[in-house]
């Protein structure tokens, strides 16, 4: 069973910093004017989560000739500009690259629940494939987003808009050991985290 509205709309300023409890689909842009953005917040059956705009860095290849997620080196990631426009701040993610990127909101995963996170149908028809994996019972902090720009041209990517949807599942036993009693290597995690062991 996934979780729906009323539920998030009850449960939701619990597990998510800056719940708003309908969906947002205008902002104010200025004083005067409304802008249509990728809408976030509380849908029917889960959470849009926002882009971070405090960075995105994509795998920059010129720096090793391979990846090892045991000793992975933050110099093989480089930052993507953020771009101003009035339309709102985006990133212009290069063709058939692949980043890393962070939700604003931090999230704080029940003990009782395991949360999924998939794309947004608005930038999956553009060709962008947003990766996250499941996020455990107990989990807490910013979401670290992996995004696959899958197009030959490059693919903005709006900071503080929606970019991905957090769908909430209970399991039928609460576990013996959460991820935050085992102090899970990305417990807590703030931002762009790159690989541990």
């Amino acid at each position: 069973m996934i979780r729906g509205d009323r539920w998030w709309r009850h449960y939701g300023p619990h597990i998510v910093t800056d719940f708003q409890p309908g969906q947002v689909r205008e902002e104010q842009t200025c004083p005067v004017e409304v802008g249509r953005v990728i809408s976030y917040g509380t849908s029917s059956a889960g959470y849009d989560l926002r882009l971070w705009g405090g960075g995105l860095q994509r795998f920059d290849y010129g720096f090793a000739e391979e990846i090892d997620p045991k000793r992975f080196e933050r110099r093989q990631l480089a930052d993507v500009p953020l771009k101003q426009f009035a339309g709102g701040d985006y990133y212009l993610m290069p063709e058939y690259s692949y980043a890393l990127g962070a939700t604003l909101e931090t999230i704080t995963i029940p003990r009782d629940h395991l949360g999924l996170v998939v794309g947004k149908s608005t930038y999956a028809r553009c060709g962008l494939i947003v990766n996250t994996t499941p996020l455990e019972p107990g989990w807490t902090g910013q979401l670290v987003l992996e995004l696959h720009n899958a197009t030959p041209l490059p693919l903005r990517v709006y900071a503080r808009e929606g970019i991905a949807q957090l769908l909430m599942l209970p399991i039928d036993m609460t576990p013996e050991v959460t991820y935050a009693d085992r102090n899970g290597k990305y417990q807590g995690q703030t931002g762009i985290t790159t690989a541990r062991v």
